[in-house]
């Protein structure tokens, strides 16, 4: 209550809402509310006596409902075990319900264990770094609406590929290995590195080893660790399929469109990393 009565004396001497926010130590939107609700409730005394009543008593717990929990939980069964994120798009695809990612993973956490209480961290070694061609393959998914783009790069001649398919599935994964490895990769990487997704599990794990040395699992929620297809994902979006969201009909004419631009991703665009040299410049 001091702190109001201080943002709104500084607010009252002219002293900008961001200066007044880092002299107390509190956020800038937080002053705004101050401010907004000071003038909703008329004057400073009345707003404080609102806001010490307000904050008597204990708090009721948000109650999760059942119904909810029970659809959360189903999806997780059904999608091999998906992520969050996923499980929040499922929601909203199949019940028209928006969920924050937080409260599913805390409506999971009451019936899985989604983390090792004694081995929060699986070691994986160090982060794979190329010095040649087909040392290190990177793969990764991009959801465009009821169309899912599987993607990958070689890291090091920055070749890469991509495969429209209608599902997201451990079968969808394995089509693409087979699909993109002989295509653009020689058939063989020393190694090929993959999120956690569904997708990369099942009959992709058991088919990768075909085509690699070692399968590596990035780490949850370290981006850098694939930052080279996240780059490429960006690319993909930006240049050739947007943020639009796709029927999973409208795929072969997309498909046309993706390989359009992936001729000119490899021929034509420059890229820093090379020198500003397409990747397959030397292959026209």
């Amino acid at each position: 209550m001091t702190k109001i009565t201080l943002a709104w004396e500084l607010l009252e001497q002219g002293i900008s809402k961001s200066h007044a926010a880092k002299h107390l130590g509190v956020s800038r939107r937080t002053i705004i509310r101050w401010a907004q609700a000071i003038q909703t409730h008329g004057d400073l005394q009345t707003f404080l006596d609102y806001y010490h009543q307000a904050k008597k008593g204990s708090r009721q717990k948000r109650k999760i409902d059942a119904i909810l929990k029970r659809r959360i939980w189903a999806i997780r069964e059904k999608r091999h075990q998906c992520c969050g994120q996923k499980i929040q798009y499922f929601l909203e695809k199949e019940y028209d319900t928006q969920v924050s990612v937080t409260t599913i993973y805390k409506v999971l956490s009451e019936k899985y264990q989604l983390r090792s209480k004694w081995q929060k961290n699986k070691l994986r070694g160090p982060v794979p770094v190329a010095k040649s061609a087909r040392e290190v393959v990177q793969m990764d998914t991009v959801l465009f609406g009821d169309v899912f783009a599987f993607t990958a790069i070689d890291i090091f001649t920055k070749e890469c590929d991509v495969l429209l398919r209608s599902s997201l599935e451990a079968v969808d994964g394995k089509v693409f290995l087979d699909h993109c490895m002989p295509r653009r990769f020689d058939n063989f990487s020393e190694i090929i590195q993959t999120d956690g997704g569904s997708e990369f599990k099942g009959l992709f794990s058991d088919t990768v080893s075909a085509y690699c040395h070692r399968h590596r699992v990035a780490r949850p929620y370290r981006k850098n660790e694939q930052s080279y297809i996240e780059s490429f994902n960006r690319s993909l979006r930006k240049e050739c399929l947007g943020w639009s969201k796709y029927k999973a009909s409208e795929i072969p004419q997309l498909t046309l469109q993706v390989e359009e631009w992936l001729r000119y991703y490899h021929y034509v665009r420059p890229h820093i990393s090379l020198g500003m040299r397409p990747p397959l410049v030397d292959q026209v």
